[in-house]
């Protein structure tokens, strides 16, 4: 054989090589499909829901081959009602109020949020200000600081003194809400890992407190338990199970939500939460981390409506400066959305795939979730204690949609057609698999 034959016979060989190993790399996906099984939903979901939730996993997870893209899908979940019943930030403050953790402000309790307007200030003042000195902690689990923590808990819950003043005003009302804000705000003082352990004995007192329990806080008497929704953690569990990046985003507090994430798989650094700035030293300041075009401190977006979606893009999806703030392409969105919540809208119209509404009579939310106009939108009642259906039609076409300023409208389509009024059709009773 001649040297030039002897390289065209290898050259032949390589090739015979080369597409036998391109055959085995083509099929491989589909052999491995063949012999990987998709997590399987557990029952307990309204409707169709849980086989609209499969659907999902089986198109977008590792077991299909074909799914549109081999990067990880992101599929991200509000936390207060939506992965939980009830609110862990009340349960935080509450807790916080009853062990006497909040500081005596080192000046006028404005401090404390700019948003705190002077009738609110002076309310305070008057309920609190000589139990403590400026940067102690307030004896508000104490019979002597029952007014304080009255004060306090009006402010916090109600946004108004318990004269009925207006306690916040002059905020924007698409990136923050104040009371939301206030409750890490009045953690100053504190480090993150030492709020992490109020969180863990405040969520050990409200897992083992009986469904429906109240607790006394200053004088009245208010929520004292939270639960994990099984079919929630159940879908969380799925979508990691089937190659999902699952991320939390929550207007609670950053380390309280890290404390609660735990309970369902998902590790701290996959929790977006309202972040404070910090000192030198790692002491929580009064101050708020910002995003996209706000800076740290400027304290005037927080994980909130238009502030999720800036918090999401920015911490799951890397995009930095002003346009964090906007609508991004598909490909850097979540295919998935969880909210209960008006707080929720943005980041689950930015979903790609499917949107996950749990009904508690939102007006904003439920026209967009009912209007359904991407056919994306599915709607599960509460899984424990759910609403009863609202009586009235939600007001889309008037005052469903609240701008910036305040001031409320129609909620409008992404064409800005407005959407009709809807009727609440999704409630117990109807029907769950």
């Amino acid at each position: 054989m001649t040297p030039r034959s002897t390289v065209r016979r290898l050259q032949a060989v390589g090739a015979a090589a080369a597409i036998a190993a391109g055959t085995l790399v083509a099929t491989a996906p589909a052999a491995q499909a063949a012999h990987c099984t998709a997590p399987r939903l557990a029952a307990g979901w309204y409707g169709d829901n849980r086989a609209r939730l499969q659907q999902l996993i089986d198109e977008y997870g590792t077991c299909n081959p074909y799914r549109p893209s081999r990067t990880k899908p992101v599929a991200v979940f509000d936390w207060d009602n939506t992965v939980v019943k009830n609110d862990v930030g009340d349960a935080q403050m509450y807790w916080l109020l009853r062990s006497g953790k909040i500081r005596q402000p080192a000046g006028d309790w404005t401090g404390t949020s700019r948003y705190l307007t002077p009738a609110a200030a002076r309310a305070l003042a008057d309920a609190c200000g000589a139990l403590a000195r400026p940067g102690a902690p307030l004896p508000t689990g104490t019979p002597a600081g029952a007014g304080c923590a009255d004060e306090l808990a009006a402010v916090y819950g109600t946004a108004a003194t318990r004269s009925g003043a207006a306690a916040f005003a002059g905020w924007d009302h698409r990136t923050i809400e104040p009371a939301y804000a206030w409750l890490p705000q009045l953690m100053q003082g504190w480090t993150a890992r030492e709020v992490r352990g109020f969180a863990a004995a405040a969520r050990a007192e409200n897992l083992a407190a009986p469904v429906g329990a109240t607790q006394r806080v200053g004088t009245a008497d208010v929520t004292g338990w939270v639960r994990y929704y099984d079919q929630q953690k159940d879908l969380i569990g799925g979508l990691q199970k089937a190659g999902f990046d699952v991320w939390i985003s929550s207007a609670s507090p950053q380390p309280v939500v890290e404390v609660w994430a735990r309970g369902v798989g998902v590790a701290a650094d996959h929790v977006i939460g309202i972040r404070n700035t910090t000192t030198s030293g790692g002491k929580l300041t009064a101050h708020l981390q910002g995003c996209g075009s706000v800076k740290d401190g400027a304290d005037t977006m927080i994980t909130y409506i238009d502030g999720k979606r800036c918090w999401i893009n920015k911490e799951v999806f890397g995009v930095r400066g002003a346009a964090a703030e906007k609508v991004q392409p598909a490909a850097r969105r979540q295919v998935f959305a969880a909210g209960d919540s008006d707080t929720d809208i943005s980041f689950l119209r930015d979903a790609t795939a499917l949107r996950l509404v749990v009904n508690r009579n939102k007006n904003e939310l439920m026209c967009r979730a009912y209007d359904d106009s991407d056919g994306k939108w599915i709607v599960n009642p509460m899984f424990i204690e759910p609403k009863k259906p609202k009586s009235t039609p939600y007001p889309c076409s008037t005052t469903g949609y609240v701008d910036h300023d305040g001031t409320p409208g129609p909620v409008r389509r992404g064409d800005t057609s407005i959407i009709p009024d809807q009727t609440d059709s999704v409630y117990q009773g109807v029907s769950a698999k």
